[in-house]
This record gives C-alpha cells, structure tokens and sequence, in this order.
C-alpha cells in the first residue's frame, strides 16, 4: 500500500518533554519528538501527522476524525491509557490499526500504571524504548498494512 497516512496521537503533558521528570522522559522536547516521527516516516515513505492534547475529548475527537482519512493510528495515550475508557471506545469505533506507544517502561512503575485501557485497541504495544518506540510502531504499521 502506498502513501500511508498515520495519525500521531500524544496525550498529556507530552507536550512538556525535556521539562518533565527528565530522569524518566530524557532532555529532548516535544519538538524534537516531532522532528523524530516525521523525519522516520518520511524515511519509510509514510505520511504523519502529529496531534497532541492535554484534554480526553480532544483525543476522543481526533481518534474518530481518524475514520476514512488515516491508515493507522500510533497512540501515547501518556495518563488516560489508565483511565479512558472513552479513548479505548474511539479506537475500537473506528477499527483502523493502532500501535500503543509509551517512552517509559509503564510496566516497571507505580501500580496504577499497569493497566490500558487504550491498549485493548491496540495490535501491539512499545514501551521503555523512548523515541525508538515510535519508529517500531511505524514500521509495525507499514509492514502490517503492506500486506
């Protein structure tokens, strides 16, 4: 398939990469994340498109205005993964491909961390790999989608 279209969507507080608790996050800044993802798809001949939000119904929102325009989803639902139902709900709507993405190993920190609710929509999940993480939802995605 050619000329893919992925929706990039990062939840709260992304937006405050390299000011964030940079002992867990890193230095680099939410700019620099856009940089990455774009520079990665255009590399793999996919077109990105970054969309970040501090507030559930905007993600809400830009999951269903997803249907019929993108290919596939990379989601960091970043807090809601724990608790939006209303995130997993959209996913689910528009039954387009998703890759749940987190920079930190969600699986080794507090309790309340251990659960995704966003990630039941998902094909596969990248956690702890930072940047890197985006790059393997991408080439998930191409691959899955080339088929």
């Amino acid at each position: 398939m050619n000329n893919l279209r992925i929706l990039v969507i990062n939840g709260p507080n992304i937006n405050m990469l390299g000011i964030r608790e940079k002992d867990i996050y890193g230095k680099t800044d939410y700019s620099d994340l856009v940089a990455f993802i774009e520079a990665q798809a255009a590399k793999m001949g996919i077109k990105a498109d970054c969309f970040q939000s501090n507030h559930e119904g905007d993600l809400v929102d830009a999951i269903q205005k997803a249907f019929g325009k993108y290919d596939g989803i990379v989601i960091n639902p970043a807090a809601y993964t724990h608790t939006s139902i209303a995130i997993l709900d959209a996913l689910k709507a528009v039954d387009l491909p998703a890759v749940e993405v987190h920079l930190s190993d969600i699986s080794q920190r507090e309790d309340f961390r251990q659960i995704s609710y966003a990630g039941r929509a998902c094909e596969k999940t990248y956690m702890g790999l930072g940047f890197e993480g985006y790059k393997k939802a991408l080439e998930y995605l191409k691959e899955g989608l080339s088929k």
